[in-house]
């Protein structure tokens, strides 16, 4: 008498596929970035306006609730943003376009801040004769910082 064997599907070996995986899960655990925390804390105000802004070039002029200005280029928060006067503001912003005339320029500032000292920055930009600027706010309903001019 023959026996009839079972048929059986086919086998995948998965043990090859876990360890890519983990691999995969390792090195991007070991290669992410994770975002800092601004060195100065801004809450922006809203805006119903998005522009998109570029990742390079970017001149931002920050003001904080303290009503302290802070200046940094390319906006970027890994930088320190260097604490600056207003006295002293407009020939920052003239070195600083002069050795990069592509610079756009922002303001980012608290939503609590009185407007005083944002009108101290704008006449410090204008002695400047930088009269094009955007001003970054929070798209309402988005909560994520776009720049509204």
């Amino acid at each position: 008498m023959i026996k009839k064997m079972k048929r059986r599907g086919p086998t995948l070996d998965m043990t090859a596929m876990v360890d890519v995986a983990f691999l995969l899960l390792t090195f991007f655990m070991l290669t992410a970035q994770f975002s800092k925390a601004d060195p100065v804390p801004i809450v922006l105000p809203s805006s119903n306006t998005q522009i998109k802004l570029p990742a390079t070039n970017i001149l931002m002029i920050t003001v904080g609730a303290d009503a302290q200005v802070y200046i940094g280029e390319d906006g970027q928060s890994a930088a320190e943003p260097t604490r600056v006067r207003l006295s002293d503001l407009q020939s920052a912003l003239v070195q600083l376009r002069t050795q990069n005339p592509m610079l756009r320029t922002v303001i980012k500032a608290d939503r609590g801040v009185a407007y005083g000292p944002i009108e101290d920055v704008m006449k410090a930009m204008r002695d400047a004769d930088v009269t094009k600027f955007s001003l970054i706010t929070d798209l309402e309903g988005a909560g994520t910082p776009e720049a509204g001019s």
